[in-house]
């Protein structure tokens, strides 16, 4: 029973971390509409940033500097913002596809800088040593999984009620004005540029906050943690749950880390031996053949996006509904 609910509290601290990536991706994609094909760099920033900070010294690496849990994770949350503000400086004048090749460049840049950069990053070999908090005061390790999970939970309630009041501001409508139709909020005087690169940012550095936990919960990190496949699992959750829609973006994650897991248990459990060293490209072929049902089937996702009218609004559709209602009962006037 022990071993089920160590299992369980791990994969329900994997889903909540990839929980608040997907919402970070979809402040910038099911928001705002920007093509963010390299979502693992500044993830892997939060990550390597908050292991520099919080590190254990490591003598063949700068670093090491063992500052507080809270700040090293506020260093790597605000690492992705800086990234993603350089970057967002030079590439969010492109568009669709041209960023999506500009972002996944930065990710593979990114990806090749923490391989090579021993100096920095430990190079292939990664970082290891993050003393994880209130460990030793806990003392019990299953004890301290269940914590660590509602710590995580706590989070990503926290960044999911943020959002869902970002979103209803004036600043969430001028995403979706600019994502809906650039001119028209051009002609009543909002500025694209800018409103992209805020919301480009943000979502970086909600990115920087999952990396952070990540490191947190695994005590290390290494440039395997970065590869492609986390840009490509990120937004298969993304696109199943349903972008612009924050609830969505959470049920997605947790369906999509769901079928990750269970197949992979599958295919080491009842597969052939020679087939299992395939184990990794069939789940690729699964999410992948998952993403092109939803589109076909449902691409607007399990849970779409909900435009909310305002109060006036409302009024005029609930009196036309009234007037309508009349009508067929023949009844004139009001």
């Amino acid at each position: 029973m022990i071993g089920f609910v160590s299992y369980l509290a791990f994969f329900l601290t994997m889903a909540a971390i990839f929980a608040i990536a997907v919402l970070g991706l979809n402040l910038q994609w099911g928001y705002t509409g920007l093509f963010n094909g390299g979502v693992v760099a500044f993830f892997g920033a939060g990550a390597y940033a908050t292991m520099i900070l919080g590190g254990r010294p490591d003598p063949t690496v700068m670093g090491g500097f063992e500052l507080p849990f809270l700040v090293a994770v506020c260093g790597g949350i605000l690492a992705a913002g800086l990234l993603a503000w350089i970057v967002g400086i030079l590439t969010l004048r492109l568009r669709h596809d041209y960023l999506a090749i500009a972002t996944f460049g930065v990710a593979i840049a990114f990806e090749s800088v923490t391989r090579n950069a021993e100096w920095l990053t430990g190079a292939a070999r990664g970082l290891r040593g993050f003393p994880r908090p209130f460990e030793a005061a806990i003392g019990n390790t299953f004890v301290y999984n269940l914590v660590f999970l509602a710590f995580v939970l706590a989070v990503l309630v926290l960044v999911y009620l943020g959002l869902e009041r970002l979103v209803r501001s004036p600043f969430g409508r001028a995403l979706r004005a600019i994502r809906d139709d650039e001119t028209a909020s051009r002609a009543v005087g909002k500025d694209p540029t800018r409103l992209r690169l805020t919301s480009f940012v943000l979502g970086a550095m909600i990115m920087g906050i999952a990396g952070a936990l990540y490191v947190t919960f695994y005590a290390f990190v290494s440039p395997q943690d970065l590869a492609p496949i986390l840009t490509f699992q990120i937004w298969a959750m993304l696109i199943v749950g349903g972008a612009g829609n924050n609830r969505g973006a959470i049920l997605g994650a947790f369906a999509i880390w769901a079928v990750w897991t269970a197949s992979g248990f599958a295919l080491s459990r009842f597969a052939p031996q020679a087939m299992q060293i395939y184990s990794g490209s069939i789940q690729f072929i699964l999410i992948g053949s998952i993403i092109v049902g939803m589109l076909l089937w449902r691409p607007q996702g399990l849970l779409p996006e909900r435009l909310e009218r305002s109060a006036g609004a409302r009024r005029r559709g609930e009196a036309e509904a009234a007037a309508a209602a009349r009508a067929q009962r023949g009844v004139v006037g009001p």
